[in-house]
Formats: C-alpha cells, sequence, structure tokens
C-alpha cells in the first residue's frame, strides 16, 4: 500500500510539473567584435599561435588583420667622448 501511495504521489507531481510558469528570461546581447573584425564573423587562428590572424565572414570569405606599420627606428645614440 505504501509504494502505490508513493507512487501516485510522484506521478501527481510530475502531472503538475508540466503546467508550471516558467520565466522568460532575455539573452545577454553577443559582445562586439574586436578593433579590427569584420561585424558577423568568426575568429580564425591559421597558423595555430593561439593569436588572431583574420576572421571568415558567412560566406566563407578570409579577411587578414590589417597589418601595423613597424614602429619607426630609434634615435641615433648620443656622441659622448673626447670629441663629442
Amino acid at each position: 500500500m505504501r509504494i502505490q501511495s508513493m507512487l501516485l504521489a510522484g506521478l501527481g507531481a510530475l502531472a503538475l510539473a508540466g503546467c508550471a510558469q516558467k520565466e522568460v528570461v532575455a539573452e545577454a546581447p553577443p559582445p562586439p567584435p574586436p578593433p579590427g573584425a569584420v561585424s558577423g564573423s568568426v575568429a580564425a587562428d591559421r597558423d595555430g599561435d593561439g593569436l588572431v590572424d583574420g576572421y571568415y565572414t558567412s560566406d566563407g570569405i578570409y579577411h587578414p588583420n590589417a597589418v601595423l606599420m613597424p614602429p619607426p627606428p630609434p634615435p641615433a645614440p648620443t656622441r659622448k667622448g673626447e670629441r663629442g
């Protein structure tokens, strides 16, 4: 008798669980793409070094990151010594 009561209570709880109100939670917006990325793209690491090399757009085209200009050369050493 005890098993039948437990089974009946379990089935009743299971049946009523389907009627429970579910709270609607808004999803967080996706993070903005990093600088140099094409909007709506997927990051790509072609050489496997762990750094993002470029991006693939939804049509499958690869866009490499813009290559930054190298820094200017350092200034010439100051003249020191007897004739400096």
